[in-house]
């Protein structure tokens, strides 16, 4: 279990939300599908400050599960901006749990890379900032029109 010894978070906070037994696996632990959607929520979230419009989520890498995740803990998901391209976003995502089996006390549980791309109103890549829409690609794309978060499916050679 890695708990905040010399450092806490890295970035800003991008969401929080409180583990419920609804969110549990087979063996009670909270279920590690479910901390993706959020911290794939946070990195949407923070991206679209960024991209300064909507965003689709291209990639996820280096995901790591460190500690698990019990009902009643807060769940906090963390974004720091890492590196961005003509159309993409890298973006470093941290979920600590704070346990209320142990007040006072917060748990680094997992970290990724995701990878965002902005697209336009059709849902291909677009400039983060300025110059020419890319050429159109072979792929599909779903989103949250509530959020302007989506996922992206297919490969994309814009990023």
């Amino acid at each position: 279990m890695q708990q905040e010894a010399g450092g806490g978070p890295n970035g800003e906070l991008s969401l929080r939300t409180l583990a419920m037994p609804a969110n549990t696996n087979p063996s009670g632990d909270i279920f590690g599908g479910w901390i993706m959607s959020l911290m794939d929520l946070a990195a949407g979230m923070a991206a679209i400050g960024h991209a300064k419009g909507r965003v689709v989520t291209a990639a996820i890498s280096h995901l790591s599960f460190l500690a698990p995740v019990k009902v009643g803990d807060a769940v906090c998901c963390y974004a720091k901006l890492v590196r961005t391209g003509r159309t993409s976003l890298v973006l470093d995502i941290e979920t600590w749990a704070l346990p209320q089996r142990i007040p006072g006390q917060r748990v680094k549980v997992t970290e990724a890379q995701f990878t965002m791309v902005a697209v336009d109103e059709s849902g291909r890549p677009r400039p983060l900032a300025g110059g020419q829409p890319p050429a159109p690609e072979s792929t599909t794309t779903s989103a949250s029109p509530a959020s302007g978060v989506g996922t992206r499916s297919g490969s994309s050679s814009a990023r």
